[in-house]
């Protein structure tokens, strides 16, 4: 009773997230947005989800969990509405924003519950379950969305997801009921809460784990969430639901995979070897994928797969960041560092979009292929780096 709601917050996160993925083609003819407009547009989620970060982090060590996700469903729901009903650009980046606002709280709320509630050799595991059952959001993303998009619409279908946000927020009221919601949870002041945040930046080891999660979501979050679908459109010339069921491929890669990656310390004793070796092999694969450009089906049908698999690897990041903090410290820690993986992913895809952008537009409409390898090529660059500030990062046992 107490997980199912906090997955359920987690999967509609990850379905908005994503959304841009399959519908991208669809909303740059409709709304004639560019690919740096795509960018900007997609990138709009993270900007907002990326700003509130801090003061949720201060909430939910004041305030608990619950208050954070119910409120957080509602500006959810709202953001959906908005963008489903927008007449244009500005409603559609309105809308956006809306989402990434009020799904801010959707994995960091319920991993700072489990922290609470659960023995701590059992949150890696836990953060694993998580974001592998969360995985079913972006999994919606993909070739359910594509479908949904072509039978009722992509605005009715984001109406649909705004009501289902609701029932899960009224859900959450409910099964959290026995947090005290009312009364700061660490007996903190205002004030002290505000130095604490300045306690967390000065935790040794985070600004290295902090680089890191600039990185780690943001490679999924490229191919799923915003080029892959652009990329099977122009490369492949698939069409919706083509490229939606394609992209479910690396998504279930992610659900597959994410609970092991997150129980791996269990096994290795390490945090940074999961880590390490889940980035070297996502940098590997998209160097990979840079380099052969148009791989046969069959093949890009396996990197897709592999790609999914080797990136799930954020669990044993959070795992690492959560023993580097003191268990009052729990939420401004774990939200501090998400900044860092919403900025990555909206450097990631405003960076790539203005490279995307900057080739010349094929006579259909299309992108060249070497614009999208040269994009493969630089978030790989950009692991590779973050990997050599991390390698020195603390490792507490």
């Amino acid at each position: 009773m107490l997980v199912a709601p906090l997955v359920a917050v987690y999967i509609v996160s990850l379905l908005l997230r994503n959304s841009l993925g399959v519908i991208a083609p669809n909303l740059a003819a409709e709304l004639d947005l560019s690919a740096a407009g795509l960018g900007l547009l997609a990138s709009a989620y993270f900007i907002t989800f990326a700003a509130i970060q801090i003061p949720l982090g201060m909430a939910l060590d004041r305030y608990g969990s619950r208050l954070c996700l119910v409120i957080g469903a509602a500006i959810t729901a709202l953001g959906a509405a908005v963008f489903g009903l927008a007449a244009g650009t500005l409603g559609l980046f309105v809308g956006r924003a809306l989402m990434g606002f009020g799904t801010a709280a959707s994995l960091m709320a319920p991993l700072a519950t489990y922290s609470r509630r659960f023995p701590p050799q059992r949150f890696g595991m836990l953060a694993g379950l998580q974001m592998s059952l969360g995985m079913i959001g972006t999994l919606l993303a993909t070739a359910p969305l594509a479908l949904s998009a072509a039978t009722i619409g992509w605005r009715a279908s984001f109406l649909i997801i705004a009501a289902i946000t609701c029932c899960i927020g009224t859900a959450i009221f409910f099964s959290l009921a026995d947090e005290s919601s009312g009364q700061p949870s660490t007996g903190e002041t205002l004030a002290e809460s505000l130095a604490g945040i300045g306690a967390v930046l000065r935790t040794p080891s985070v600004g290295r784990v902090f680089v890191m999660n600039l990185v780690a979501f943001s490679s999924i979050s490229l191919i799923v969430a915003l080029w892959g679908g652009p990329y099977l459109a122009h490369v492949y010339g698939m069409d919706l639901k083509e490229r939606g069921t394609l992209l479910l491929l690396p998504v279930v890669g992610q659900m597959l995979c994410s609970a092991g990656w997150g129980a791996i310390n269990r096994l290795t004793g390490s945090y940074k070897s999961g880590v390490m070796a889940g980035a070297l092999l996502t940098a590997g694969s998209l160097g990979l994928l840079a380099l052969t450009g148009a791989p046969p089906f069959w093949v890009l049908a396996g990197w897709l797969i592999f790609f999914g698999s080797v990136s799930a690897y954020t669990p044993a990041l959070l795992a690492h960041g959560k023993v580097l903090f003191a268990p009052h410290q729990i939420g401004r820690g774990l939200t501090i560092l998400n900044v860092g993986t919403m900025v990555g992913t909206f450097v990631s895809q405003t960076v790539t979009g203005a490279i995307i952008g900057a080739f010349p537009t094929l006579p259909d409409g299309s992108y060249e292929l070497d614009a999208y390898r040269l994009a493969f090529a630089v978030q790989a660059a950009l692991i590779l780096l973050a990997l050599l500030v991390y390698f020195p990062a603390r490792e507490p046992r």
